[in-house]
């Protein structure tokens, strides 16, 4: 799971009315290069909840600096943690719930059960 997948994810479990960002509980995170594109960089920064990405940068040990737009270190900085940190095994934790939700393989599994919908 991508730290830009991250990003967009949310609990859905009842009753739960803060159910982002969900924390991350790696066990093992890997690096993957992706090729830099400084324009899909530049586009997703408004689309990005910052500070759940600061976080969540953070709790895989990654680096941020508030710069932006025309600085290509800074965006090639957001482009390895938004493209080539990839959460290969652990949880995510709803911060309200706490209910965990397995990563596996790289793959997030978001389903409910029913008492849960």
């Amino acid at each position: 799971m991508k730290l830009l997948t991250h990003n967009m994810l949310t609990s859905h479990v009842k009753g739960v009315t803060k159910g982002y960002p969900l924390l991350i509980k790696a066990t093992e995170v890997k690096m993957n290069e992706v090729e830099f594109n400084p324009q899909f960089v530049s586009r997703m920064i408004p689309k990005l909840e910052w500070s759940a990405l600061v976080q969540a940068a953070e709790e895989v040990s990654q680096a941020l600096l508030p710069e932006y737009e025309k600085n290509e270190e800074f965006l090639k900085k957001v482009h390895r943690v938004l493209l080539e940190v990839e959460v290969i095994e652990g949880c995510l934790q709803c911060p309200e719930s706490g209910r965990e939700f397995p990563i596996s393989r790289g793959i997030p599994n978001m389903l409910l059960s029913e008492d849960e919908v």
